[in-house]
């Protein structure tokens, strides 16, 4: 399987007739000068790694929604990961029902394609700290039974842009050989209605143990975070970050070029949200207010997977911190605004998938290894 790129699949005056995608850029000669010319090489090299794995993010995201199943993300994962010495650990369908994967498997379980989570961890040596990042890999959302209308699903290929964003920074910081340990997780799965899915008032057993009563099957990026987010905890990292395209909410609230950032410590969201601006992702911290919390109490099961409308994707943040693990730092950064871009290009990001979060996932984990995080 390969991901796809931009043109692949055009016919006519598309790619096929001309041979293929536009040939890639060949060279680019940097002037630098003695004494800092092995500075320059080595922010160069760096560079290099980075853009590229944003690209990587950018081709998946991208890549047809029949194409890129669970199945065949994870095996992308897999074979990538494998190349740099990265481990990896593949959660089927069998062994995710067998583990209690409850929120993955109510989302997938409409699905032909069935779920997979996919734990992908670079360690080394002389690493000191440990980051977790965990990603909504939703491959394609229909809404599932709260279906979606048509005007709001022609681009629900990108809500497993989290997903591939975690992945590609997972991978960047292997070719780096940054010292510091991170794993991945990608929680993967596809959102589709049939007689098999889950629907609204059914009540779903976590991974975590806690009840959620599911009053809408399109909130259900939150239900395989949950499950992820906890699996993350066990290991006690450091630092757990999630990634997901998860509320219009928050595209409401900040527009279509800026994540939110939310967070259990509110130095940790400051540092984020300073390191984000520094590789030049555009963010915004975001509160959690307790008050909100309320508003997902459930009558049948510990908590529903909705809350109040206003202020909905800090309830969906509230939500998720359910399933972080006691005492464990955290923090959530919502990208449904940039993660996808459906204008005309501006600056460097283009049309479609824009691989959001990656470089700010990298520097975070530069700045971990380094022990300069705030």
């Amino acid at each position: 399987f390969t991901v796809y790129q931009g043109g692949e699949k055009k016919a006519g005056k598309g790619a096929e007739k001309n041979g293929g995608p536009k040939r890639p850029l060949a060279e680019v000669v940097l002037l630098g000068a003695k004494p800092r010319d092995k500075e320059h090489k080595a922010a160069a090299e760096r560079a290099s790694v980075v853009a590229t794995e944003v690209n990587v993010a950018r081709d998946l995201i991208n890549t047809p929604p029949n194409d890129l199943t669970p199945e065949a993300f994870a095996a992308v994962a897999s074979a990538t990961a494998k190349e740099h010495g990265i481990k990896v650990q593949v959660l089927d369908e069998k062994a995710l029902t067998k583990g209690g994967y409850g929120g993955i498997m109510g989302v997938g379980k409409g699905s032909e394609n069935p779920p997979r989570l996919v734990k992908i961890a670079y360690t080394h040596p002389d690493a000191e700290k440990h980051l977790a990042f965990v990603g909504k890999g939703i491959t394609y959302d229909s809404g599932g039974i709260s279906l979606k209308p048509a005007g709001h699903n022609e681009t629900m290929k990108c809500d497993m842009s989290g997903a591939a964003a975690v992945f590609a920074s997972v991978v960047a910081v292997a070719k780096l050989g940054l010292p510091v340990n991170v794993t991945g997780w990608l929680a993967l799965a596809e959102n589709m209605p049939s007689g098999s899915a889950t629907k609204p008032g059914d009540v779903l057993r976590m991974y975590s143990g806690k009840t959620v009563e599911v009053l809408n099957t399109d909130a259900e990026g939150r239900l395989v975070l949950g499950d992820a987010l906890t699996k993350a905890s066990e290991e006690n990292p450091d630092a757990i970050v999630d990634v997901a395209t998860l509320t219009g909410a928050m595209v409401l609230a900040l527009g279509d070029r800026t994540f939110g950032i939310m967070a259990n410590d509110d130095a940790f969201r400051t540092s984020i949200h300073e390191i984000a601006e520094e590789v030049g992702e555009a963010s915004w911290p975001m509160p959690l207010p307790e008050d909100l919390r309320k508003t997902m109490d459930s009558p049948t099961a510990d908590i529903a997977n909705m809350g109040v409308r206003m202020g909905g994707g800090l309830v969906a943040g509230l939500f998720l911190q359910e399933f972080v693990g006691e005492g464990i730092t955290w923090a959530h950064l919502d990208i449904a605004g940039p993660a996808f871009h459906e204008g005309a290009p501006y600056g460097y990001t283009p049309k479609g998938g824009t691989g959001s979060a990656v470089r700010t996932l990298v520097r975070l984990a530069e700045r971990t290894a380094t022990g300069d995080l705030g």
